[in-house]
């Protein structure tokens, strides 16, 4: 069936949305980024198909892998404001919302905006602060605003958050609910690079001679293109056949009896949205299932969770959302 659809992607077609620039952007970005992150590709395609789809990212992986720099780096492809927020666990709600101060002259109080109030947002470590303080980023991930003192405050479009864990170091943390895990489009898993991958981050580091990474990437993508290429991704067709393909997968993980908790519908509408912005990105204005597959374990793997069982036998939740894949019949 792969082959089938590598082949889809070879055809020659007319699409009825032009994709043309959005496939281009998307390469810009990817190619100067490839200056300095290597071996990187799906973490990177992860993150701006979450980014053309209004989506924010968790993402997990032991230190020194280069989580921190790619979200950085990849911030700076976009002519936007960035923030950075460390969390630790003193850390109050209103160190990252703001707070009101009263100002002498005027006899009012003001509202002084916190560091959350930018376009991309990096938090640093999410899983060091206490409950109080995540729960400070529910309204904002689900509602893009802030609500204080009674006043509602809209975040300026773009608005996303790349949120990094370590999945090692567990002494003073506060693992996230999955209240907040449903907020995040995707969990992307970032492992160890290659031999050859690790040979070329060396020589790369070595050639840049102490020129800083940030110094090396052009923004490419302006609010207003960005907005542009987001219309054009509602606008992807999906079929019926691929919605219900959709629907029975999601719905094999309610009733599978290696998990304990399945995905909800939140998942099912995050999984189209992104099969929908990885076959724009391909410069297709259709859906096909490898696009499909391709969105679900990254939408599904913070979303499900093994039963005590099997998590005490070493399974992970990639490999059963993968049997579930290879269980349900792909449409034609």
């Amino acid at each position: 069936m792969e082959n089938n659809e590598s082949n889809t992607n070879d055809l020659n077609f007319d699409n009825r949305i032009p994709l043309e620039e959005l496939k281009n952007a998307v390469e810009e970005i990817k190619k100067e980024l490839a200056k300095v992150i290597i071996g990187q590709d799906k973490f990177i395609e992860l993150l701006i198909v979450s980014l053309l789809i209004d989506g924010h990212v968790l993402i997990e992986g032991v230190p020194g892998i280069a989580k921190t720099v790619t979200a950085k780096l990849f911030a700076k492809t976009l002519k936007t404001d960035f923030s950075r927020i460390q969390f630790t666990p003193d850390l109050m709600p209103s160190d990252i919302l703001g707070t009101s101060i009263f100002n002498v002259k005027t006899s009012e109080f003001e509202f002084k905006k916190g560091p959350i109030f930018s376009n991309v947002v990096l938090i640093d470590e999410i899983n060091r602060a206490p409950a109080k303080t995540q729960a400070a980023m529910f309204e904002i991930m689900e509602e893009i605003q802030v609500t204080m003192d009674g006043t509602t405050y809209k975040m300026e479009a773009p608005f996303m958050v790349l949120a990094t864990q370590n999945p090692i170091e567990q002494e003073g943390t506060y693992a996230l609910p999955e209240a907040q895990l449903d907020r995040f489009l995707f969990k992307i898993k970032v492992d160890y690079p290659s031999l050859e991958e690790e040979v070329k981050i060396i020589q790369t580091h070595h050639d840049r001679k102490g020129t800083k990474p940030q110094g090396l990437i052009k923004p490419v993508l302006t609010p207003k293109e960005l907005q542009d290429y987001k219309q054009k991704i509602q606008e992807i067709v999906v079929e019926e056949k691929i919605i219900r393909y959709i629907a029975e997968v999601i719905a094999k993980t309610r009733n599978h009896p290696h998990l304990y908790l399945g995905g909800s519908p939140r998942a099912s509408i995050a999984t189209l949205n992104a099969a929908k912005a990885f076959a724009a990105i391909e410069g297709r204005d259709f859906v096909i299932p490898n696009d499909v597959k391709k969105a679900l374990v990254p939408v599904l793997n913070h979303r499900v969770i093994l039963t005590p069982e099997r998590e005490m036998e070493g399974m992970s939740t990639d490999s059963v959302i993968n049997m579930i894949m290879e269980s349900v019949e792909i449409p034609r």
